[in-house]
């Protein structure tokens, strides 16, 4: 039994996957499995993998080609798991060396959490770099972003597997189970992450580190990429589900958390008013009511309503605002730049950011 299970799901992975089990090896903490789920690869992805295991007994190959979908198939490696934690990895990332005892290090500072995820070095599919994904870090933070976008990078994060299943926590469920059986909601590929963590980070178990954990490789071949308005769409129908549990798990009048979302860097047209103040104005009291006043709650709030208003006058002015008070992060100026050029187009515009 290893301290660390890893599941890295492949299909067709050449030619990234040499990497990224090449990443596992280079880990400066030795303690872990490697499982790779192969999804019915055709590529030689399998031959790969299975030369890697002949060569390293911590490494194994499992048959996923029956799974239903991603969501099947993460499900099918976590029921293989048997180590304390369980670490995930995609096909085309790259764990930096430290990974594994930096997060280690986080489980061990903050007993109470669930799931530790990180920073990422952006790269092209040649490996180049193209930037930075920051993401929030702080509980509280996470919780509250959580109801807008994902605020957690799935191929980043490692899971306290005994907490985890305490909680009954699988992919593509809901093991809240707060809403009455008829609404309740099931996610069998494309946002399954954003789901179960999402999930997770209603309940205060989700902590980001400010370190970069990962080399997150961004190409043409991503899901996100190729199914995007499907999974932009999928996404908000996820929000507005785990905005439903968090007002009915704190006895609290709903809200709709759409006009505040911006998954993939976008907003929703949602009606021909420009104004949601008013509506901005019922969520934050509700958060505040849930979560308490407090810094990394009022540093999400101040993005959310410059999304509030979409006169472009003012959602510039409010932005300039709120870059004048914090730093930016993945995703924020893109959605502002995005809406932008939407309702200007042809037009140059200076950032912003």
């Amino acid at each position: 039994m290893a301290l660390i299970d890893v599941l890295l799901p492949v299909r067709n992975g050449m030619p990234y996957l040499r990497g990224a089990l090449d990443s596992v090896l280079a880990q400066s903490e030795r303690d872990w499995r490697l499982l790779v789920l192969d999804h019915g690869s055709s590529d030689g992805s399998g031959a790969l993998i299975d030369d890697y295991a002949a060569r390293d007994r911590r490494i194994e190959r499992i048959d996923g080609s029956a799974a239903q979908g991603l969501s099947g198939l993460l499900n099918l490696g976590l029921a293989r798991c048997d180590g304390r934690y369980m670490m995930r990895l995609d096909a085309d990332d790259l764990c930096l060396p430290e990974r594994m005892a930096l997060t280690l290090a986080a489980f061990a500072s903050h007993p109470a959490i669930a799931v530790v995820s990180g920073q990422a070095q952006i790269i092209d599919g040649q490996g180049s770099p193209l930037g930075q994904l920051r993401l929030p870090p702080g509980i509280t933070r996470l919780t509250a972003a959580s109801l807008f976008r994902n605020p957690i990078s799935h191929p980043a994060l490692t899971v306290d597997l005994e907490r985890i299943h305490a909680l009954g926590a699988a992919y593509g469920r809901d093991f809240l189970r707060v809403l009455p059986p008829a609404g309740r909601l099931q996610v069998d590929g494309l946002a399954e992450d954003y789901f179960m963590f999402g999930q997770l980070a209603l309940l205060g178990l989700c902590l980001n580190l400010p370190q970069r954990l990962i080399r997150y490789r961004w190409h043409p071949a991503n899901v996100s990429q190729q199914r995007a308005t499907e999974q932009l769409q999928l996404s908000l129908k996820i929000s507005r589900y785990l905005a439903s549990c968090f007002c009915t798990m704190r006895a609290l009048p709903p809200f709709d958390p759409a006009p505040f979302c911006n998954h993939g860097g976008q907003l929703f047209e949602l009606s021909a008013d420009p104004d949601h103040d008013k509506a901005f104005l019922h969520m934050a009291a509700t958060l505040r009511r849930a979560l308490g006043s407090s810094l990394e709650l009022e540093r999400e709030l101040a993005f959310r309503h410059t999304l509030a208003q979409r006169r472009l006058p003012v959602m510039l002015l409010r932005y300039r605002r709120f870059r004048r008070r914090h730093a930016a992060e993945t995703g924020e100026w893109h959605t502002i730049r995005s809406w932008l050029l939407r309702h200007l187009p042809g037009r140059a515009l200076q950032a912003a950011a």
